[in-house]
């Protein structure tokens, strides 16, 4: 534990929603529901305005089409996503050599082993630039937590949402823990919750006062100590720059179980050139190749394959795969599938087979090219492969807040698609709200688009955090203020 508060958290706000709102200002201010839009959908993030309603993450899109039935539902858009985070993570990495993303919206920051912050005050100056920087460079608002453990900073910035920043002092841990439900403490998922709650230990209180002796006994060894010191306060994990990936997997769920044994056999393959893909975006390869299926019944199998040696070559981690479905009973129906690579390393070993291979996978993709596929949600990664993976059917090209342009009407996005119509609200994140309009869905003017920076022209910080431009400067918060919200 650090004497001063220099782990740092940030947290982007409702990160996909929120960007799709900069992105579109008609939808500012209203209730925006991002993730799979089929009737196996979830939702991947709901803006705050639909949280208001009862929306959450991981809820069942038709659940959330009960609660909030005008909100915006779009698919998501990962091209945006990953353009916007890398700006932020561009930005952490000038303060410290230690940053540790967690995803792509979220990650600590190490302030003393960049040099910017030695104490409360330099830490609390230094999280409240980083928030207006974020905002003026990417029009987003990010919440930050500053403590002297990744534990307590996280805990921090979750209770500055949104927009916000916490600082807990050193010392205050167990005064600012005791009143919090158990369900904050890393580890403490719903079972163990329940477990906890069985015996009668409900707040962060309970576990510190019954003890490491009565934790052990109902939570085991490693758990119940390691509870024990998090109810205290005490956390001694460093921020890690590099977080060494244990594997690379993709999955899909469908709308409608597939029986077709055909089917289900050209979707491994496309589940595993995804996987490879992934793999050889991270500079790695596996040596374990892992098939998940899921059926009609919700049970869930999973089979894997560890080959001679570490590979990259689709070739071979698709005849993996397609040898693992072969061990799996299919029939009743198959609900989702996925594709996995484990024992992941930095170098490769040809597989003698794969050439041997190839003349055998044309075929198959051949087959499979013939096959009409069902109409299926795979949620966020799923939607970003449908734009990947080449032409899509007319009926299936316009994506809810994808973009298009036409030739006439300039940049927009789509609103929906449906009886050989596309409906498009044409509105740039600099303009104010656009018009609708209408037209069919092989228009020739219309077209699939990248999307957009949501700030027109951002402020110059190429030298920040060395120089502060004015805007920054100014006084800090006085010691003891607990939330910010402005720098």
């Amino acid at each position: 534990m650090r004497a001063a508060p220099t782990i740092l958290h940030l947290d982007m706000d409702a990160f996909y929603a929120s960007a799709e709102q900069a992105a579109k200002p008609s939808l500012r201010g209203k209730p925006v529901v991002v993730g799979g839009l089929g009737m196996r959908g979830v939702v991947a993030t709901a803006s705050y305005e639909a949280r208001r309603l009862g929306v959450h993450s991981a809820m069942p899109m038709a659940q959330a089409r009960r609660l909030a039935p005008n909100a915006a539902y779009l698919v998501p858009r990962f091209a945006l996503y990953r353009t916007v985070s890398d700006q932020v993570m561009e930005l952490l990495g000038r303060l410290s050599p230690l940053v540790e993303p967690l995803s792509l919206d979220e990650a600590f920051v190490d302030l003393e082993a960049g040099g910017v912050a030695e104490d409360s005050a330099s830490a609390r100056a230094i999280g409240g630039q980083l928030r207006t920087v974020i905002r003026d460079v990417t029009g987003l608002s990010g919440s930050v937590g500053l403590a002297g453990s990744k534990m307590l900073a996280k805990i921090a910035s979750e209770e500055a949402k949104p927009d916000g920043l916490l600082l807990i002092e050193p010392g205050t841990e167990r005064e600012l823990l005791a009143p919090m439900s158990v369900r904050i403490l890393p580890g403490v998922g719903p079972a163990t919750g329940d477990h906890l709650r069985r015996a009668g230990m409900t707040l962060v209180s309970h576990l510190a006062e019954a003890g490491e002796a009565e934790l052990v006994r109902l939570l085991g060894r490693a758990h119940g100590v390691a509870l024990h010191r998090m109810a205290q306060g005490h956390d001694d994990r460093p921020v890690v720059a590099e977080r060494d990936a244990k594997s690379v997997s993709v999955e899909d769920t469908f709308d409608v179980d597939l029986h077709d044994r055909v089917r289900v056999r050209a979707e491994v393959v496309r589940l595993a050139d995804r996987c490879v893909r992934r793999l050889r975006d991270a500079g790695r390869s596996g040596r374990t190749v892992v098939l998940k299926v899921r059926r009609y019944d919700f049970s869930t199998l999973t089979r894997s394959e560890t080959l001679r040696g570490p590979t990259d070559d689709p070739t071979v981690v698709r005849e993996a795969a397609g040898r693992l479905l072969e061990a799996v009973d299919t029939t009743g129906g198959v609900r989702l599938l996925g594709v996995g690579v484990t024992g992941l390393a930095d170098f490769t070993q040809e597989d003698l087979f794969a050439q041997a291979a190839d003349a055998e996978h044309a075929a198959e993709e051949s087959a499979a090219a013939d096959a009409a596929p069902d109409e299926r949600d795979t949620g966020a990664e799923g939607a970003e492969e449908t734009r990947e993976s080449g032409e899509p059917p007319a009926s299936r090209r316009w994506q809810a807040g994808h973009d298009v342009r036409h030739g006439v009407h300039g940049h927009g996005w789509v609103q929906g698609s449906g009886v050989g119509r596309v409906t498009v609200r044409f509105e740039e994140p600099w303009t104010p709200p656009g018009r609708v309009r209408t037209f069919r869905i092989d228009d020739p003017e219309l077209e699939p688009a990248d999307p957009l920076p949501l700030v027109r022209d951002p402020a110059d910080y190429s030298s920040w955090p060395a120089s502060l431009p004015k805007s920054l400067s100014g006084p800090v918060p006085a010691e003891g203020e607990g939330e910010v919200s402005s720098p």
